[in-house]
């Protein structure tokens, strides 16, 4: 049974909407609209969109906005996708260098129908970013390229800050929720990226609300963990729509606070938990987080 949403989290959804009417926003949105660009802040219809579009952040969306799989939380359309758009690098290079960014998020929808599956793309991108403002850091928050190591490789050739690949839930709930994924892929990806690139730092998310127990919300914690990620994030999940899947239920702050704390206390540097968190949320400053953790812990040694 869909879970009624609470009168609390609907005056924050309702803040959030109300800041994408200020001109800092809306000027935000043009300059995206000019430039033909996406982002996941309304591809995914991101609840905190209004919030970053005053801070002038932004999580590029590259290769599109139409997804090859139809995972059952995800508000990207699924449709077959269009070629990736060669001048995309140097619009979204030229974006980051406008906005004067200097921490960069790049996703994509997952484009099985690529040979590589958009790792090259993920890598110019990021290559041309740093050719116009070299000291920009960037974070991909890459699909899981079926699994293909040798394109998770090419990406973090091109020198990413953190590797970024949501488990999105337990795996108690791949079959109803992650359609095509799988989640010892998605495991095995994040190890890769640590032992491959240990300078790179590793992140990954979960939402809650689809039907999962605490048992098995800290057995995936673990995994991921035990997977070498560094960095975690915990929302609520909000369906995108009636056709998607229902909520069932919505989590008290207090439990955020909760997870917050049982992350830290299992070794992740950094952990972002509260009901609007998404995994792009405020992710500059859960990066310096980290490396400031990584630098007292050296101090110890």
């Amino acid at each position: 049974m869909t879970a009624q949403i609470p009168s609390w989290l609907k005056e924050m959804v309702g803040r959030n909407k109300a800041a994408l009417r200020t001109q800092q926003a809306l000027e935000a949105q043009n300059g995206l609209d000019r430039a033909a660009l996406h982002t996941v802040c309304v591809e995914a219809k991101c609840p905190n969109r209004g919030e970053c579009l005053n801070c002038g952040d932004a999580t590029f969306m590259i290769l599109g906005g139409f997804c090859t799989r139809g995972c059952k939380f995800c508000a990207v359309n699924k449709q077959k996708p269009l070629p990736p758009d060669p001048a995309e690098p140097q619009k979204v290079a030229g974006t980051v260098r406008d906005w004067h960014i200097r921490y960069a998020v790049l996703t994509s929808p997952t484009r099985d129908d690529l040979p590589d599956g958009g790792a090259g793309h993920f890598a110019a991108v990021m290559r041309t970013i740093y050719a116009a403002t070299p000291d920009v850091l960037t974070e991909p928050l890459i699909p899981d390229f079926r699994g293909q190591m040798k394109d998770l490789q090419t990406v973090l050739d091109a020198g990413p800050a953190v590797l970024a690949h949501n488990i999105e839930t337990v795996p108690q709930l791949y079959h109803e929720v992650r359609i095509g994924a799988d989640y010892k892929r998605s495991l095995d990806l994040l190890a890769y990226c640590k032992k491959a690139a240990p300078q790179v730092l590793t992140k990954s998310g979960i939402m809650l609300g689809l039907g999962e127990t605490e048992t098995q919300i800290k057995a995936t914690l673990q995994d991921l963990r035990a997977a070498g990620v560094d960095l975690v994030t915990i929302g609520q999940y909000l369906a995108p729509s009636k056709q998607h899947h229902e909520v069932l239920r919505y989590a008290e702050p207090a439990e955020y606070a909760m997870w917050q704390e049982y992350a830290r206390s299992i070794g992740f540097l950094g952990a972002a938990c509260g009901p609007l968190v998404r995994s792009s949320y405020r992710a500059g400053a859960l990066y310096r987080e980290a490396k400031l953790q990584q630098q007292m812990s050296a101090k110890k040694l």
